[in-house]
């Protein structure tokens, strides 16, 4: 890059000096009969000297440019370009992240630490060594996460591309520290991967593996900073830490977690004279006001700890009548009645104690409340349900917590507890009613069923179920989510909060509560995942119903795990759960639940190509859909009946049951139903031959996906259109559409749509003459439609795997491949593939051995004119008719 544009500079000054040249030469020819001013008369009677100083000046402003350009870019030798396009991060990745805690007003000295890790991080990048893991020690309040984040802060520009925060829960009071798993799928989330992409799987160990190694590959060039902020132990560090040198990874623990490899940064407690000066500098009073033996006595009784000075400090701000005085002796008297504490921790809580006691009395009851809370943290929405007040009111007092250093603020106006406070706070809850904190979760779920309730009329389809909000909850206000992107915003946001309002309601035996949120949840968990933490939720829901013996509940959970376990390409799982909960549907008598949950199952049938039994179930579904009169049921059955029907060479009954599928759909308005089937009834049409019909109907479906936003359906249509592209001659635009499909896939995670992508490409290059692209393309998909168990797929693979061994001269390896295709789609139905195969077969046969080619054409020949296929018919003559010139010749 730098030569070339050096060139381009260079190339500029020469025309400049050329050009300048030219411009001398002509005024110097006009102004021969005139006479030059006494102070240009040199340029005049000395042409050819002006000429080169004009030349060298035309020089010199290019080589500043250029200098002044290198500066502009930021760069320094030897650094990589900025990268406007880089092909590792799929579309819509974030590429510079940022999500660092605002920087704290009570962050005082910590000079000495903060030079030795200035110090650490200077010395590894100028001796581009790999950056060591900085543990940051100490005791509780000292100050932490508060020197992780300034410090973070002040080296943000030595690592560009993005400073992440996250909270590890080690030793947050109510909550389990966050498993390396989870941890995971946060940060692959932040760094832009879609959900759908991370990884998910029973396996905990496994799935957790292949997450930090997704993790490792996204940093592995880049220049970041992590903040690992309070973390229980190593084993909890070890899956989130980058495997590139270029990282800076910051943890803090109240634990000593040396390694071998490691920093370590111990923070104690400030000395009295920082002390001493944070304290001034929070109270907002002049020095010279200030009593210092007193003040010295103060930050003693806080054991120099700047969370306590922070909030003493707080208190003396909000009381100017106040003395620093009259606030020791409160202090003392508040240290006297916590007596029975430990001594390490009664300054702490004594001061905790007098900060909650000068709050007005229904701040504090709003404070407790906040100890009943499950989740991390909150908005003013939570909080107003939390303390049973107004929102309006709830965001005043969570303003003035704020202000009286009782909370934290995070962005997004969202809000939460130190961790010694939560404890403090739980205390407190747990000082009072035990009814009252039942109460305060009860509250806080239902505020969250009723927001859901909200969330889901965006995400979910028309005349599809979405549970109600409990009885009386319709009072609670809840956030303005005006559309699916704000509905799915607000979801990202709470998701960890409300499934932390699920353990706590499990914890509680309030099952109904735990039941209501996993079915609200749902629809969020079925297309944001990731999907291992959904399964988690419906077995949760689940246990919940068997405790209660709410059959019609369990069902519903059931139904919920066996459509996630297909998602999962866990096929056998999903149908175990699926059956099941047709069971409990016979059981209770739920003729639409059951009728759902055959219409999944003979979805997993027809994934795995069992077609008898998948077209059995889709039957049965749409007979209690006709019973029911529920037409959005007929039109999902009927369209997936189709699909089954195409999968057997049906076509004409594929083509019957879907046209009804697509009339009630767009009877319905129901437009996500109406592009699958138009995409669907386009394949049909393009087997039988009527590619412009083809075209049409899939142009149709991608542009209403598009205007769905359903990228992944927009990744389906546009398969066909390339196949249909391919098919009347356009390779190149076959090649564009495989390829933006794939792209699509590999970003939302979806295997089985990736390798199907990866096979139509091997299929254009084969069809382009490139025989080693199309075996590669085609050993990768069928290597991948093995491990999901797809037959159908796999076949495919195998037919375009032996066309491919065929063109490199391996007729064995060929002939292999092509006998396990015929095998496979023989026992699935599939005429239409089985023809094809034997046209592929018989091609790669006709110059050798004619006599067994033209027995494959005829077969093919046979079966093509049974199910109405015009293309292979085609061919299938043509081969016979090759074969029998051949033996004539011969």
């Amino acid at each position: 890059m730098r030569i070339r544009r050096g060139a381009a500079l260079a190339a500029i000054a020469v025309i400049g000096v050329v050009t300048t040249t030219l411009a001398g030469l002509v005024t110097n020819v006009v102004s021969t009969q005139s006479r030059w001013p006494p102070w240009l008369r040199w340029l005049q009677v000395r042409p050819w000297l002006s000429f080169v100083v004009l030349g060298a000046v035309t020089a010199g402003l290019a080589a500043l440019l250029a200098v002044l350009d290198d500066r502009r870019s930021g760069r320094r030798d030897g650094e990589p370009p900025a990268r406007t396009g880089d092909t590792a991060d799929p579309p819509g990745a974030a590429l510079v992240l940022r999500s660092l805690p605002r920087d704290t007003t009570a962050f005082t000295d910590r000079s000495a630490e903060l030079a030795a890790l200035r110090d650490s991080v200077r010395t590894a990048q100028e001796a581009a060594s790999a950056l060591p893991v900085h543990l940051i020690d100490g005791m509780p309040g000292v100050g932490k996460t508060a020197l992780a984040v300034h410090a973070a802060h002040i080296l943000s520009e030595r690592f560009p591309d993005g400073q992440l925060f996250v909270n590890l829960n080690g030793h947050t009071p109510g909550r389990t520290p966050v498993q390396p798993g989870e941890a995971l799928a946060a940060l692959l989330t932040a760094a832009g991967v879609p959900t759908h992409q991370i990884p998910v799987g029973d396996d905990i160990g496994a799935v957790t593996e292949a997450r930090a190694a997704m993790w490792r590959s996204r940093l592995a060039d880049k220049k970041a900073l992590l903040i690992l902020d309070n973390a229980a132990g190593y084993r909890q560090l070890e899956p989130l830490l980058p495997g590139g040198g270029g990282c800076l990874v910051l943890v803090t623990s109240r634990k000593r977690l040396a390694g071998h490899e490691e920093v370590i940064l111990p923070v104690d407690a400030l000395p009295p004279r920082h002390a001493v000066e944070l304290f001034v500098r929070l109270s907002a009073r002049p020095a010279d006001e200030l009593d210092h033996g007193v003040l010295n006595e103060l930050v003693r009784l806080c054991g120099y700890l700047p969370l306590g000075i922070s909030l003493l400090a707080a208190r003396l701000r909000h009381h100017p009548s106040w003395s620093a005085r009259d606030l020791y002796e409160r202090l003392v008297a508040t240290q006297d009645r916590l007596g029975e504490l430990r001594s390490g921790e009664r300054a702490i809580t004594a001061t905790f104690d007098l900060s909650h006691r000068d709050l007005p009395p229904e701040r504090q009851r709003f404070f407790r409340r906040l100890g009943c809370y499950p989740g991390t943290d909150l908005d003013a929405y939570a909080g107003a349900a939390l303390g049973e007040v107004p929102v309006a009111e709830a965001r005043r007092h969570l303003d003035g917590l704020y202000d009286d250093h009782l909370i934290e603020e995070h962005p997004g106006s969202r809000y939460r507890l130190h961790d010694l406070l939560r404890d403090y706070a739980r205390g407190l809850a747990a000082e009072g009613d035990d009814m009252d904190h039942l109460q305060s979760v009860q509250r806080v779920c239902a505020y969250y069923l009723c927001a859901l309730a909200v969330a889901n009329g965006h995400l979910v389809r028309s005349g599809a179920m979405v549970p109600p909000p409990p009885d009386g909850a319709r009072r609670l206000e809840t956030p303005a989510l005006a559309s699916r992107v704000d509905a799915l915003s607000w979801l990202e946001n709470e998701r960890a909060n409300i499934l932390a309002c699920i353990r706590r309601a499990h914890g509680l035996a309030l099952y109904d509560t735990v039941i209501r949120l996993a079915v609200a949840m749902a629809p969020f968990l079925r297309q944001a995942g990731p999907w291992d933490q959904a399964v988690g939720l419906h077995r949760t829901a689940a246990e919940a119903a068997r405790r209660t013996g709410d059959e019609q509940a369990l069902a519903n959970a059931l139904a919920e795990l066996g459509v996630v376990r297909r998602f999962m390409a866990a096929y056998p799982d999903a149908v175990a759960a699926l059956d099941e909960a047709v069971a409990h549907y016979d059981a209770v008598g739920d003729l639409r639940g059951k009728a759902d949950a055959l219409n999944q199952l003979g979805i997993v049938w027809y994934l795995t190509a069992d077609n008898e039994d998948a077209a059995r179930a889709q039957t049965d579904a749409l007979g209690l859909y006709r019973r029911l009169g529920y037409r959005l049921g007929q039109a999902n059955a009927l369209a997936d009946l189709g699909m089954v029907w195409r999968q057997t060479s049906r076509f004409e009954a594929a083509m019957e049951t879907q046209s009804e599928a697509l009339a009630i759909y767009q009877e319905l308005g129901d437009r996500y139903g109406e592009a699958n089937s138009l995409r669907d009834l386009g394949v049909v049409h393009r087997i039988l031959g009527a590619y412009d019909l083809a075209a049409r109907h899939h142009r149709q479906a991608f542009d209403i996906y598009v205007d769905l936003d359903d990228r992944e359906h927009q990744a389906y249509a546009l398969n066909e259109q390339g196949v249909v592209r391919r098919l009347t001659g356009d390779p190149e635009g076959a090649r564009a559409a495989h390829r933006q499909a794939l792209t699509y896939f590999t970003e939302l995670g979806d295997r089985y749509g990736r390798a199907n992508s990866v096979l139509l490409l091997g299929t254009v290059e084969r069809a382009s003459g490139d025989a080693a692209a199309a075996l590669s393309r085609s050993e990768e998909a069928l290597a991948t439609f093995r491990e999901l168990g797809s037959r159908g797929g796999e076949a495919a693979a195998l037919s375009e795997l032996g066309v491919a061994r065929g063109m490199l001269g391996d007729p064995d390896g060929a002939a292999e491949a092509f006998a396990r295709g015929l095998e496979l789609l023989r026992a699935l139905g599939n005429r239409y593939g089985e023809a094809e195969v034997l046209n592929n077969w018989g091609t790669l046969l006709a110059d050798t051995t004619p006599d067994t080619a033209r027995d494959h054409f005829r077969r093919a020949l046979a079966l093509a004119r049974d199910i109405g296929s015009p293309s292979e018919q085609a061919r299938a003559t043509e081969g016979v008719e090759r074969c029998d010139r051949t033996a004539d010749a011969g």
